[in-house]
């Protein structure tokens, strides 16, 4: 759903390098998902943490579990590992700003390790560990991209085609135009299609009335998005939207003459033995093992219809599965070359993101002294009701880190205000797992 995107420079997570949630122009733009690196919208003023918030510090002191052995998966295991140095105090550190639970993944080349600290449930007490589902929002897109690509690599469709082909009539009105919009510029955020889950009383059902079940369409969706004008011609900006991946959903469908999620599912979860990993359409609960969400005040958001999310934000998955799919992607075993080329190659306009097809590229700090050299790698994120999580490899695809909490404020963020504590527990992870 969102791109909370946290900044790679020192800051903390609850500490945006830009003002959550708004254009330039003052008007509210939903983000991707969560914790990456986000150098749109930069935001000069430090915003104040909900004071809220700091109760979360309740849970603080709670010891970490560094997970040795493996766990089972459809594919050969890789040799297990101890964590890499500093991975067990950063997610401790997290649990200590105020996260009631952290899971997080690391791999160095084929040594792997699972961490877990902190509470998955605050009322039971039940303990996180790092087999424990969770909302992964926004990290479904690089799922629906990878089946469109494939799709364009079977010469079923092409990148270049309009909006307009598969989906007659869709997009129109009030200057939007689907003869106009491609579907690369769906995927790279480019078209300038209007993201109604910007605003506060999209989720009035949810969080004014406490209908946790409510449904949204993906086609009412975005028949709101289109009541609006364009934020700019396609091709000429850069913006995140959600609408834009609904309406790559309803291409996927338009193609295959299958749902979406059932194309992701035989394309991709079941090749690669991702068992844990699901797509609910309306089920506002999470089923099986997993973690519990919160916002700011402790209130459990867990049940949450994702019927608004779909193709955008709606999958669940553990950050073992998302690891494995993120290491599939990025070393070229999903795509044939010339759609892994198009997945990596990214935008280029002044402060927006180095964001590809479902994917951004940023640079990971690795030190504070100035001769350090970042390590550059692949990322997505995603930030929704109770749940931020991020996965990152590393541009050789050596390493990688996959890392949730179960903390996201949705009323917070529509607001315009941090939506999760802060801490710079990530910075620390990161750098941890992926840099020497």
């Amino acid at each position: 759903m969102r791109r909370l995107s946290e900044g790679q420079d020192g800051r903390e997570w609850g500490q945006p390098l830009y003002q959550p949630g708004r254009q330039q122009d003052g008007r509210l733009v939903r983000r991707p998902g969560t914790l990456g690196q986000e150098r749109h919208r930069q935001q000069k003023q430090e915003q104040s943490v909900n004071a809220r918030a700091r109760a979360a510090a309740l849970w603080a002191g709670i010891c970490a579990v560094a997970v040795s052995g493996t766990f089972p998966a459809a594919a050969a295991e890789r040799a297990s590992a101890s964590p890499p140095a500093g991975l067990k105090e950063a997610i401790e550190q997290t649990v200590a700003d105020g996260f009631p639970g952290v899971v997080a993944y690391a791999r160095h080349g084929e040594r792997e390790s699972r961490m877990a600290a902190g509470l998955a449930d605050t009322a039971s007490g039940e303990r996180a560990r790092p087999d424990q589902r969770f909302r992964i929002a926004s990290n479904t897109k690089s799922f629906v991209s990878t089946v469109l690509l494939q799709l364009e690599g079977e010469g079923r469709l092409s990148l270049d085609d309009s909006v307009e082909k598969w989906l007659p009539g869709v997009v129109q009105g009030n200057g939007n135009a689907g003869r106009a919009i491609t579907i690369r510029q769906l995927l790279n955020h480019t078209s300038g299609i209007y993201d109604p889950t910007t605003e506060p009383e999209f989720f009035a059902p949810y969080l004014e009335r406490h209908e946790w079940g409510h449904v949204y369409t993906p086609r009412e969706v975005i028949a709101r998005a289109v009541r609006h004008k364009p934020l700019f011609a396609p091709g000429g900006g850069w913006s995140y939207s959600n609408t834009n991946y609904l309406l790559a959903g309803l291409v996927i469908e338009a193609v295959t003459r299958h749902s979406a999620p059932s194309e992701i599912h035989r394309r991709i979860l079941a090749p690669l033995g991702l068992k844990d990993t699901s797509f609910p359409l309306t089920d506002p609960a999470i089923h099986g093992p997993h973690l519990h969400g919160y916002d700011l005040t402790g209130r459990d958001v867990t049940r949450f219809s994702p019927s608004y999310d779909w193709t955008a934000g709606a999958m669940i998955s553990t950050v073992n599965d998302l690891a494995r799919f993120h290491r599939a992607l990025f070393t070229g075993k999903l795509l044939r070359p010339a759609q892994q080329r198009e997945l990596l190659t990214t935008v280029q306009f002044p402060d927006a993101p180095a964001y590809g097809l479902g994917v951004q590229r940023m640079d990971v700090p690795c030190g504070s002294e100035p001769d350090t050299k970042p390590i550059s790698a692949w990322e997505t994120d995603g930030g929704g009701p109770g749940f931020t999580s991020v996965s990152f490899t590393t541009a050789d695809s050596e390493r990688q880190l996959v890392l949730a909490v179960n903390v996201y404020d949705l009323g917070a963020d529509l607001k315009g205000e941090p939506p999760v504590p802060r801490s710079k527990g990530l910075m620390k992870a990161q750098m941890a797992a992926l840099c020497d």
